[in-house]
């Protein structure tokens, strides 16, 4: 009997609470989705919300998603899987990085 016993401990020890526990920030995360919030549906589908049906109604489980320029579709609040966090100046970054010509000499001989 007490093997039973020390087989059921660790079983929910490994198993139960650490599921328990990653189900309950997910709740919590999708509870606090915001409008503007990029996500990650569980689809693996990128997106930006772009409206919300109520939040404080327990009953409301759906989210507008705008997936591409104008596309946006209806999707359970269960299939945001993740908030994707913004990448820190990519526009930036991307327009520094296209400079075409570092070397304002037209005569010079050097090859890019």
């Amino acid at each position: 009997m007490l093997p039973l016993l020390v087989i059921a401990v660790i079983f929910w020890l490994l198993i139960v609470r650490p599921q328990t526990r990653r189900n309950r920030e997910l709740m919590t995360m999708q509870r606090s989705l915001g409008v503007g919030d990029e996500v990650m549906l569980t689809s693996g589908v990128y997106g930006i919300l772009r409206a919300l049906d109520d939040p404080d109604d327990p009953d409301d489980t759906a989210v507008s998603v705008e997936i591409a320029d104008g596309v946006v579709i209806r999707v359970a609040r269960a299939a945001v899987g993740q908030k994707v966090a913004p990448l820190a100046g990519t526009e930036d970054e991307q327009a520094t990085d296209l400079t075409l010509d570092k070397n304002p000499d037209p005569t010079s001989d050097e090859e890019n």
